[in-house]
């Protein structure tokens, strides 16, 4: 539990105020549902990570693009953050990780995850307006889609074992995590520190 509290404190970050910098306003359910996700997330846990430390890769997550200040725009930034989710909501939907975990806890994060991309994808409309499309798929977006890529292979290349999966589900917290301090960031450049 001590490692899970600040995973959720960061997970927590990374969830859009109602009014936020992103130019329109998330539910107020968002914040609850990316903790929740993370909350099962741990709770997905089938073998004790020391069991697969052989089997442990860096993966390489594209922190320093997300927060070396190249999103200065909010917009491009939620196109970020969706891809981000969009891409572990791919993965997790999958046959393969069907037969990694039990069903009620992934069926449950997949729900969490879909509402939050239901929201973003809303958000995005609202801020690019009805008839403008969102920010292109380039730069840290592409960064994020290579990356799960490398996942991707990484798990055929280790025949889908648990321990592969262990070590993915561990990277998809960190990932997660990660992406609070983008967000994070983009409440300060854009002046909002939660205010309504």
């Amino acid at each position: 539990m001590a490692l899970l509290r600040p995973l959720l404190t960061a997970l927590a970050l990374l969830t859009c105020r109602p009014g936020g910098s992103l130019g329109c306003a998330l539910p107020g359910s968002h914040a609850q549902v990316s903790r929740d996700n993370l909350v099962l997330l741990g709770q997905m846990r089938r073998l004790s990570p020391f069991l697969c430390l052989r089997a442990r890769k860096d993966f390489r997550f594209p922190r320093e693009m997300l927060e070396g200040g190249q999103l200065r725009e909010a917009q491009a930034a939620a196109a970020v953050l969706r891809e981000l989710l969009q891409q572990t909501f791919n993965l997790l939907h999958t046959e393969r990780s069907s037969a990694a975990w039990s069903p009620a806890p992934l069926h449950r994060l997949r729900s969490g995850l879909h509402r939050q991309l239901e929201a973003l994808d809303a958000c995005l409309v609202q801020a690019t307006g009805e008839g403008e499309r969102a920010p292109g798929m380039h730069g840290p977006a592409l960064a994020i889609k290579r990356y799960f890529q490398d996942i991707r292979v990484y798990l055929e290349d280790q025949g889908y074992s648990e321990c592969a999966w262990e070590i993915v589900r561990l990277e998809i917290m960190r990932a997660l995590s990660s992406s609070a301090t983008l967000q994070d960031s983009l409440a300060i450049k854009d002046g909002d520190l939660g205010s309504p």
